[in-house]
């Protein structure tokens, strides 16, 4: 029996797709930068399936490129030529909110903004909330370690998960979902597979930590002259018990936004940074928050929102970046964390970095905006060919030369491989490699990611 005709009969004809049309939306991550050829895409519904599937491909040797909703930006989740997508989009199971642990349990498949609706009709929240919640799955944030707007107060993926279960390579299935807040019975599992990007196995459920949610919000956008001054104005701003979110974005932004969305700038004139701050607490923040920007001179500009309707016209702003940059063309997407300390000489110096590695005459510009308060930017290049690495070269050789991180929250995938190692040492990538021919010693989990295969 072939591959194709045994998966059918795990999963179902209709779940094995091998029609190219209908096989394309797999094959391409959200940027449209990174495709190539599936050799099939198999849908399971439940671990079972997952677990037989990756069984089956195991032993035939054909490698498995397991996906979420597909909203990566790295090129991680997408096949380079022959693999198995393994789509997780039918794991949609749901527990019920455990609100004695406050914690939830879901299916790989199910969205972010499902869990976030769930967490507040149990009268809690969720700690990770990303622009595309509606898309992004429980899977593939934990396999990615996605951080998104909260960071700051709730931190990145990892601190949520507190349970998982996955499949391994030889279709073992581990389940580690106690919840338990202390259980020192050995190696962290779950920490292990969080970030590990589909490389060590396929997450297939994971238990979340929930949050007590604030009872008020007030969000400011401000505009400044410089991110130097966004910087001295950070310092003060992480006084407040009450900060929530922190992001910055610039005037070649700002402009690119209004003219995607149609919306009027915020302000009569420009400003050469944009802080959006939110603070959150169980008192209403609006006024510590008021009377410190009050007596911030590197304010010039500020508007203010108390209610849902105007702080979602102010946060959209912000969120708008990622589709309006991606309706100018295909976009070389460098998700980077620096030092606080180092932000001001990166921002100086990445536009004239990648304007260096272009050709003469090339038109290519740098966009950036990020979450500031934890000294993440996202670097996006617009301009050159979608395999021209010149400028990924130049911005990430710099990130590393100021003591950053080529990759914040989206991870390594196959876009950054090739430069893993300019912020791990041999030491941790040989350590990593071991854990990884240990766990897959076939290399068939996602080939090519973090690892460069060449």
């Amino acid at each position: 029996m072939s591959l194709e005709s045994h998966l059918r009969t795990l999963v179902g004809d209709s779940h094995v797709i091998t029609d190219s049309d209908l096989k394309a939306s797999y094959e391409t991550d959200w940027t449209r930068r990174f495709s190539g050829n599936a050799r099939l895409v198999v849908r399971p519904a439940r671990t079972a399936e997952v677990a037989a599937v990756v069984k089956a491909c195991t032993s035939e040797g054909v490698p498995i490129v397991p996906q979420g909703g597909n909203t990566g930006l790295v090129g991680g989740s997408v096949p380079r030529g022959g693999e198995v997508v393994l789509s997780l989009r039918r794991l949609v199971e749901l527990s019920p909110v455990d609100t004695m642990a406050a914690q939830v349990t879901a299916a790989a498949g199910v969205s972010i903004a499902t869990v976030q609706e769930a967490a507040r009709e149990a009268g809690l929240m969720y700690g990770v909330d990303l622009a595309s919640r509606d898309s992004a799955t429980v899977g593939g944030t934990v396999a990615t370690n996605a951080g998104g707007l909260r960071v700051l107060r709730y931190g990145a993926t990892r601190a949520q998960v507190v349970g998982v279960e996955a499949v391994f390579a030889n279709g073992d299935v581990v389940q580690r979902m106690t919840g338990l807040t202390k259980d020192n019975t050995g190696y962290d599992l779950a920490g292990l597979l969080t970030g590990s990007e589909g490389t060590l196995a396929v997450i297939t459920r994971a238990r979340l930590k929930l949050w007590n949610p604030p009872v008020a919000r007030a969000t400011a956008l401000l505009g400044l002259d410089s991110i130097a001054d966004a910087i001295s104005l950070l310092e003060r701003l992480r006084t407040l018990s009450s900060l929530d979110a922190l992001e910055a974005f610039f005037d070649d932004g700002m402009q690119l936004v209004c003219d995607h969305t149609g919306m009027s700038p915020p302000f009569p004139g420009s400003f050469g940074c944009y802080l959006l701050v939110e603070c959150a607490g169980r008192n209403d923040p609006t006024e510590e928050l008021a009377t410190l920007l009050d007596d911030s001179p590197e304010v010039r500009a500020a508007a203010f929102a108390r209610q849902r309707p105007e702080r979602e016209a102010l946060w959209r702003y912000r969120e708008a970046h990622t589709e309006s940059i991606s309706a100018a063309g295909v976009p070389h997407k460098l998700d980077v964390t620096l030092p606080l300390a180092r932000m001001v000489e990166f921002e100086a110096s990445v536009r004239g970095a990648v304007a260096a590695a272009a050709s003469p005459g090339d038109d290519v510009r740098a966009i950036l905006f990020g979450h500031l308060g934890d000294g993440n930017l996202h670097v996006n290049v617009l301009g050159p060919a979608d395999d021209d690495e010149r400028a990924d070269d130049a911005v990430l050789r710099l990130v590393a030369s100021l003591g950053g991180s080529i990759s914040a929250e989206h991870g390594i995938g196959v876009a950054k491989a090739p430069w893993l190692h300019l912020t791990r040492s041999p030491a941790d990538i040989a350590a990593m490699l071991a854990i990884k021919a240990a766990l897959d010693p076939q290399g068939i989990m996602n080939p090519g990611a973090i690892f460069s295969l060449t």
